[in-house]
């Protein structure tokens, strides 16, 4: 049967807990007090009556009065104390039982109130001020050891984000960002004048005497392959020999040339390079057709599968190389981390604009919260009242308050028998 009843209560939404039960017996024996001391006023009222009816003086008189008053007190506050809760007798007496009866409309008070109260914007925005947030942040981060703790913490956030991510997931997103991005982006005239730029400066003489010497190394090294090559192109129709001649005489003057472009940094050819180089750079910025094509090559290295698979690999790189910095404590991610954390939290503690600035924006985003969300919370408070059981409520809160009230029953019954005598006392000195 107890399992019953707590599982009716749980259903009801209202959770009684051991302390409410402790409470509970604590409002029990409040009520055999305050109950005592009615019986015992009633008792001393019978007594003093009959004495005075049997002549024992007129001091039973006193007695009978204040003894009257006061059950009439004790009377008065029980049924004042049981309306709150139940309908005494269980007799359908108007305005009582009240919490049960007007338990919804107490949760619509009560998120009302909270909301006008405590959710207003101007009370926020005052109490965070007062508080002055941003510096004491600023002293907690500063002061040794917390800077490692946040940083700690940041570390495990971030390898249980990277934990719960799907890696094809986060490949896909990756992949489709990078290629959107590089897809709308135009890159000749950027490439024009990065070009232009490097002719201008000779940054491209480099690689022009690496290629010459590359190409001069090659030639020594494939003499005989240059010939033959020159041969195998001549007329079948004449000699051998003249063949080998004509593929001497072709190596020699490639020799000559590429020797002359090497050791010369004024070769005509070299020119030719800087001029043709230049012309490109002017043609990737004002030339359409240009443009085109070389968009158009852009496009076509995007779509394929190498180059997807390139980008989308990139995330896994990325994730291992984080990966494994959160989890290094010495490592040169956690250092600056902790570095920018101390360090900021220095400035915070000192710097008087930041502060303002700091409390400024953290007193908006609380304002921003209370006006956008302030109808959920009221009506959460409302909402959560208004599913209670109605007598399960009404326990609940007799639990919690129930004992200070049968304290209003005993001082009324104290009270009461104080005023009974006090009246008596007036009434017989007036002749009454």
């Amino acid at each position: 049967m107890e399992s019953e009843s707590k599982a009716a209560v749980a259903a009801s939404g209202v959770r009684f807990t051991a302390a409410d039960e402790e409470k509970r017996r604590g409002v029990r024996r409040m009520k055999t007090i305050a109950t005592g001391l009615l019986a015992v006023a009633t008792l001393i009222y019978a007594l003093a009556t009959w004495a005075h009816s049997a002549g024992w003086g007129s001091w039973t008189g006193y007695v009978a009065a204040a003894a009257e008053a006061g059950m009439v007190g004790a009377l008065a506050d029980w049924f004042a104390v049981t309306a709150l809760f139940r309908r005494p007798f269980g007799l359908p007496i108007p305005h009582t039982a009240i919490i049960p009866t007007k338990k919804d409309a107490f949760g619509r008070s009560l998120g009302d109130f909270v909301g006008d109260n405590f959710l207003s914007a101007q009370v926020v925005r005052t109490r965070l001020a007062a508080l002055g947030i941003a510096r004491r942040l600023g002293e907690w981060l500063s002061a040794p050891g917390n800077a490692e703790r946040v940083t700690t913490e940041a570390a495990a956030a971030l390898r249980g984000v990277l934990a719960v991510l799907r890696d094809e997931d986060v490949q896909a997103v990756v992949g489709e960002a990078v290629t959107r991005r590089a897809a709308q982006a135009q890159v000749a005239e950027p490439i024009g004048r990065l070009l232009a730029k490097v002719v201008a400066d000779g940054g491209h003489h480099g690689v022009v005497d690496l290629v010459a010497v590359r190409v001069h190394g090659w030639l020594s090294e494939h003499h005989g392959d240059v010939v033959d090559k020159v041969a195998l192109k001549s007329p079948g129709w004449t000699p051998k020999f003249i063949d080998h001649q004509v593929g001497e005489r072709v190596y020699k003057e490639l020799m000559r040339f590429v020797t002359a472009i090497r050791d010369d940094p004024h070769h005509p050819a070299r020119g030719a390079v800087d001029t043709f180089l230049a012309d490109f750079a002017l043609e990737l910025q004002t030339d359409p057709a240009t443009k085109e094509r070389v968009e158009r090559a852009k496009a076509e290295l995007l779509a394929r599968d190498e180059v997807q698979e390139l980008i989308a690999s990139s995330w896994s790189a990325v994730r291992t190389l984080v990966l494994g910095a959160a989890e290094d404590e010495d490592s040169e991610l956690r250092r600056r981390i902790r570095e920018g954390v101390r360090t900021f939290g220095a400035r915070l503690a000192t710097d008087e604009r930041l502060q303002k600035k700091t409390d400024g924006w953290l007193q908006d985003a609380a304002q921003y919260v209370v006006e956008t969300y302030r109808a959920e919370i009221t009506s959460l408070i409302s909402d959560t009242v208004a599913g209670w059981d109605a007598d399960d409520a009404s326990r609940k809160i007799e639990a919690n308050v129930g004992r200070d009230l049968q304290f209003i029953r005993i001082n009324g019954t104290v009270v009461g028998a104080l005023a009974g005598l006090l009246i008596h006392t007036v009434a017989s000195a007036l002749g009454g």
